[in-house]
């Protein structure tokens, strides 16, 4: 599987973004995906996850209520809505595809990760 991230950009504190990451290669409908982040000198995190058809989801609680991710499998896209943005939100961000079809949480479980789009979010 080949992921193309893209969507982010800079944008003030408060804004709001949309990621798009593209799949092509394997089938992307049977793989849960998720999206990641990297910020300046810190581990990657996990942000949120989606399950292969798109009925599962989870959030990591820094998120909750101000980001949604969907996947849309007739495009192999799958997205990140992200609204009420703040500076610590600044980070690299990547699409991943898991090994499995559920919502998965640990990272060792995404064999497949894209390019990464970075966010920067002023204050």
């Amino acid at each position: 599987v080949q992921l193309q991230a893209s969507g982010g950009g800079l944008v003030q504190a408060g804004g709001s973004l949309v990621l798009s990451c593209t799949a092509s290669g394997r089938p992307f409908s049977t793989r849960g995906m998720g999206w990641f982040r990297q910020a300046p000198g810190k581990e990657r995190e996990l942000v949120a996850v989606i399950s292969s058809g798109g009925g599962s989801t989870y959030y990591t609680d820094s998120v909750k209520g101000r980001f949604t991710i969907s996947r849309d499998n007739a495009k192999n896209t799958v997205y990140l809505r992200m609204s009420g943005l703040k500076p610590e939100d600044t980070a690299v961000y990547y699409c991943a595809a898991a090994s499995f079809a559920t919502a998965v949480t640990i990272t060792d479980r995404y064999d497949y990760w894209g390019q990464g789009t970075l966010v920067t979010v002023s204050s």
